[in-house]
């Protein structure tokens, strides 16, 4: 079986949480979605399970952080192009999410965006062309 990682993230609003997902590429899985929790398909191996916080006490007793004030994990997506980590920040901020909570990053050799979705969870669009990248690490040494 393939590794898969399911991200579990507590959300205040179940509904308005999945549209925004939506919004941003994610497909839901109906199979797994009920009104306490909406489970979004990101690819082949990575799911984001959208919990309500009554969902996600089933889980943990620990206290659900703000993450618009705090930040416990910063989620990072590969990407094709420049193109596409800029496209899917203008996705999340059509659909309601803020652009760029962390400063742009361009380095040549990779380039990185970020947003947060509607709870505050930070997803960074990030794209890297691995050849150029081995070269400038090279003319380091």
């Amino acid at each position: 079986m393939t590794q898969m990682i399911f991200i579990n993230l507590p959300v205040a609003d179940v509904d308005a949480s999945a549209r925004f997902y939506e919004a941003v590429g994610a497909t839901r899985n109906d199979t797994f979605s009920d009104e306490t929790c909406a489970s979004m398909v990101i690819s082949d191996t990575i799911t984001a399970m959208l919990l309500s916080h009554a969902r996600w006490r089933d889980f943990t007793s620990k206290q659900i952080p703000d993450a618009k004030s705090s930040a416990q994990v910063l989620l990072c997506l590969s990407m094709d192009s420049r193109e596409a980590c800029d496209a899917a920040v203008e996705a999340a901020v059509k659909a309601g999410g803020v652009a760029d909570p962390i400063p742009k990053q361009d380095h040549g050799f990779m380039y990185g965006r970020s947003y947060e979705d509607p709870d505050g969870h930070i997803w960074e669009a990030m794209w890297m062309d691995e050849e150029e990248m081995k070269r400038s690490m090279a003319a380091k040494d």
